[in-house]
């Protein structure tokens, strides 16, 4: 597409998304007759009929002009050192310093897991379009911060013993993530940041498998704690760079913990501060871990029925009451995480015959595959819109962030 025809498309779309949907007051299962009332007397809905009263609305692939707009996101907080919110633990008048000599690379953005992910939103978007305007001052940007001198100091930071679990685990996730970017990037630049990336994340891969050893049981909830979000972009990391010993661990726990899972509460999403779906999280986790099949018939298990009560929270957005609120502006993020989560989960279900491990009968599945795909598609493309309509009016406590969900979802990270 030719540039000039690409903004304009962009920015027709931009606008369009400016165009709140009409609220009904209602989730698309109760606005149906009978909903899935067994006391109506009316035949519960079918999974047909929630899809055909979702509202199709438009989720656009990542072109140049978005990526622009995103990456300036990105670009315009890398070195604004504050307002910050640092959570390192402090054991003497020495420790306490400025952000900048704490972490030389990763200083910006309010903390640093954005400061993090931001860099790897800037990565992947120079990766896809290598030839945008802004192109220079992204590549002059990451020269300047994944330089040999700066990962030297970050890793010296995180060695420290009051460090050890400093961003455990959503921020090693990210750093994770950006390593596999950069290492899949065919590029002189990338390769030298690769290089000096490459010991900080060989000793996050190694305290993630400590950690991952003594974790007794998974964390599951809706922030930055939870265990299966930051897996996914683990193991994706391990491999992309053929860390077989990463990838055996995941590999391990992700079925300790989740394997036997059942009926997940989806009517208990989400909390107030959410922005991680906690079962998307761990289903988007487990297509990873598990064969086609045995996935297919793992999330018939887990996930409760989408033609049902408890999964009608996850139909459409949450309300966000208060945008600029840092907090509650987390519920912008949860609509693009549900959105990349179910678009992966939509992706992995093929129409294969349904098996049970272990050779135990085949069980009967609820809806047919093809009618699973063809929801959760509908539903994340309504997420992302939702999300962003809200993003760039969430100020710079959204858009410190925000930038990077968005260009996670729209270029389709993650969705191998």
């Amino acid at each position: 597409m030719f540039p000039l025809v690409a903004a304009i498309v962009t920015v027709a779309w931009l606008s369009a998304c400016q165009k709140p949907e009409t609220p009904s007051g209602k989730t698309p299962l109760q606005a149906l007759p009978g909903g899935n009332a067994s006391s109506s007397g009316q035949p519960p809905a079918t999974i047909q009929d929630i899809e055909a009263n979702v509202p199709d609305l438009a989720c656009p692939a990542l072109d140049e002009p978005l990526a622009a707009k995103f990456a300036a996101l990105s670009l315009a907080c890398a070195d604004r050192e504050f307002p910050n919110k640092p959570g390192n633990v402090v054991d003497g008048d020495e420790t306490v310093r400025p952000p900048r000599e704490l972490t030389p690379a990763f200083f910006g953005c309010f903390d640093w897991h954005s400061a993090v992910h931001g860099h790897w939103a800037m990565a992947r978007v120079l990766r896809l379009f290598p030839n945008m305007p802004a192109a220079a001052s992204i590549r002059s940007k990451l020269n300047a911060h994944l330089s040999p001198g700066r990962m030297e100091e970050e890793l010296a930071y995180l060695r420290a013993e009051r460090n050890r679990t400093f961003e455990r685990p959503y921020g090693w996730g990210w750093f994770l993530r950006l390593a596999a970017e950069i290492h899949g990037f065919d590029d002189d630049d990338a390769r030298r940041w690769h290089a000096a990336v490459k010991p900080v994340a060989e000793h996050l891969s190694a305290r993630t498998i400590a950690y991952l050893n003594v974790l007794s049981v998974p964390i599951r909830d809706g922030t930055h704690q939870n265990t299966a979000f930051s897996l996914v972009h683990m193991l994706d990391y391990a491999r992309e760079v053929k860390d077989s010993a990463l990838e055996a661990a995941i590999l391990r726990r992700a079925r300790d913990f989740y394997l036997k899972d059942r009926s997940c509460p989806t009517d208990y999403e989400p909390s107030g501060e959410d922005f991680v779906s906690a079962c998307f999280a761990e289903a988007d986790l487990m297509r990873r871990v598990l064969p086609a099949a045995e996935f297919r018939a793992w999330y018939e298990r887990f996930m409760p029925p989408m033609n049902g009560m408890r999964f009608a929270p996850l139909l459409g957005p949450v309300e966000v009451k208060d945008m600029k609120d840092p907090r509650i502006g987390h519920l912008i993020g949860l609509s693009f995480h549900r959105a990349w989560a179910m678009r992966g989960v939509a992706h992995r279900m093929s129409n294969v015959e349904l098996q049970m491990p272990n050779g135990e009968p085949r069980q009967p599945i609820r809806h047919s595959t093809l009618d699973t795909r063809h929801l959760l598609e509908k539903l994340a493309r309504r997420h992302c819109h939702g999300a962003l309509r809200q993003m760039f009016d969430s100020g710079y406590g959204g858009e410190h962030w925000l930038a990077t969900f968005a260009v996670y979802l729209l270029s389709e990270a993650g969705s191998g």
